[in-house]
């Protein structure tokens, strides 16, 4: 019997678990379909949220901290497992519409370089310096310098190898079914055939979490939101930059790729790829680089983002099961906050001192509700 099952073994379970090896715990982990092949896969992996200052402090605060582990775990796991994850940093640049006294008011708080660039794309940058601009103009974009990016497919194959280099089991097509729980503990979970057994849990499953939870989701609010993404090829790399307009954004591949993304669908646990989506983000695309307006799309794919209450993850003990714990409801951000929220959540099971106040991330349970 393992020490901990997780369940769940996209980007969120898979760190999880590796922390937790780390640590010398016996890890399994379950998934019901591929490891690392749900929304882990399908996302795009920009390491900030969209635009930070549209966020609150609770969320900037975990990506903050987690995309601060970034380089080094990145390159820890490039090195024992032979697969580069593609971390770099490679700068965000938003287009207009924005909030310019917001984003200057915003990036001066918080230490974060910005510079502008002219818009449509142009080799030509605007004086660096966020003080001196009195007016928003229409072809101004601001640009991000810090902002990285990963390859989320490859950081999920690094983590796999990892995870099982250092004695960790990982079951994939095995559904949980249900908790089986008495006397305010989890006594096992139910699969297809049989049940398993471990000392402690850890519930990952993204937008499954809430229906593996049952009765005990108590007031917990993760819900599926379908994202659709398309993939372009070029030749060479077409952007030096992540390229972001409100919620639509390019992502640059070193060798060449490119994602146009992501639509915000609430059609519950539906995956099926629309051609209304991929007409909005190629149309989108083409305005942005019109190079891409006589290309069509290698792949177009979509993924289920879990959804919570201001985009809030839940991570920590459940407020009844003693031996259960919950690291879900990421949204569009588990890769950006992987790490981080796997060093969180093994800091409360070995009851250590956290970073910074987790508590917001233990409201999700809304027990007055």
């Amino acid at each position: 019997m393992s020490d901990f099952i997780v369940i769940g073994a996209g980007i969120i379970g898979l760190a999880t678990a590796l922390r937790l090896l780390e640590e010398g715990a016996s890890v399994t982990l379950l998934e019901r379909r591929k490891a690392g092949c749900e929304a882990s896969w399908a996302g795009g992996g920009i390491l900030s949220p969209l635009c930070p200052w549209n966020y609150p402090d609770t969320i900037n605060r975990l990506v903050a901290f987690s995309t601060s582990l970034y380089p080094e775990w990145t390159a820890a796991l490039s090195a024992a497992t032979g697969i580069n994850p593609e971390y770099h940093v490679c700068g965000l640049l938003a287009l207009p519409p924005y909030d310019l006294d917001e984003a200057v008011s915003w990036c001066a708080a918080h230490a974060a370089p910005l510079t502008y660039q002219i818009f449509p794309l142009s080799t030509h940058a605007r004086t660096p310096g966020i003080y001196d601009c009195t007016q928003q103009q229409a072809d101004q974009a601001l640009l991000l310098p810090d902002v990285a990016q990963v390859r989320n497919p490859r950081l999920s194959q690094a983590l796999c190898k990892r995870v099982k280099q250092l004695g960790g089991n990982i079951i994939e097509h095995c559904e949980v079914q249900k908790l089986n729980a008495t006397r305010q503990e989890v006594r096992s979970i139910r699969v297809p055939h049989k049940n398993l057994s471990a000392d402690r849990y850890i519930l990952s499953a993204g937008a499954w979490s809430r229906n593996i939870l049952g009765e005990y989701a108590l007031n917990i609010e993760i819900k599926p939101i379908r994202g659709q993404i398309l993939l372009y090829k070029f030749p060479e790399k077409p952007l030096h930059s992540v390229v972001l307009q409100q919620d639509l954004y390019l992502i640059p591949r070193r060798d060449g790729h490119l994602l146009v993304g992501s639509t915000t669908e609430d059609v519950g646990f539906d995956k099926r790829i629309t051609l209304e989506a991929k007409d909005k983000l190629s149309k989108w695309a083409g305005k942005i680089l019109p190079k891409l307006s006589n290309m069509l799309p290698l792949r177009h794919w979509s993924g289920l983002r879990p959804a919570t209450p201001g985009n809030i993850p839940v991570i920590g003990a459940h407020p009844f099961l003693k031996n259960l714990y919950v690291n879900s409801g990421h949204f569009r951000y588990g890769v950006t906050m992987a790490p981080g929220s796997a060093e969180i959540l093994t800091n409360e099971i070995m009851q250590r001192a956290q970073p910074f106040d987790t508590t917001p991330y233990q409201q999700g349970w809304n027990l007055s509700g």
